[in-house]
């Protein structure tokens, strides 16, 4: 097996700054803005008193995750079908009934006859999981406020109008 040297390895098309742009592209630099932001809105959830505590304990414990986040931002208030639930976050129903499971046994969550179709079910929020969705509008708020004063308003001015016009398009 021949031995690979400096020499041996052919030049890269990209020239010298060929390891920057892996690690400040758009996409990666959007992905870690995004986690930032959801690990600061679980972390504030963590600490609200209008979390129920035993929430809040997994919160603070690292078991709620990003992925609990989806049925926060997808579920409607008055209840939505898995099947809707899962495409709104981009999910399998598999994995979206996993996660619902998950929640439901937190609390968070329960299954309910659909109104408008007697085979069908609906997920909604418990009395708890609506206290949770209001710490998540709170923990949002929060740390939306924190990013305008980390970037100045009118960056995350342009910046939320850039990300709506691109989701958008």
């Amino acid at each position: 097996m021949a031995e690979t040297t400096a020499s041996s390895i052919p030049p890269s098309p990209f020239g010298a700054t060929e390891a920057s742009w892996r690690q400040t592209h758009l996409g990666r630099l959007m992905g870690h803005a995004l986690r930032r932001f959801d690990e600061r809105v679980l972390s504030l959830m963590a600490s609200s008193i209008e979390v129920p505590l035993a929430l809040s304990n997994l919160a603070a414990r690292d078991q709620v995750g990003a992925a609990h986040i989806h049925i926060t931002r997808h579920l409607a208030v008055g209840g939505s079908r898995l099947t809707d639930l899962a495409q709104s976050a981009g999910m399998s129903k598999q994995a979206m009934g996993d996660l619902v499971d998950q929640c439901e046994a937190w609390g968070l969550v329960t299954r309910q006859p659909d109104p408008h179709d007697k085979r069908a079910r609906q997920v909604v929020f418990t009395e708890s999981g609506l206290l949770w969705l209001e710490a998540f509008h709170q923990a949002v708020r929060q740390a939306e406020d924190e990013f305008r004063q980390a970037v100045g308003h009118d960056v995350a001015t342009v910046v939320a109008l850039g990300l709506e016009a691109y989701a958008g398009a």
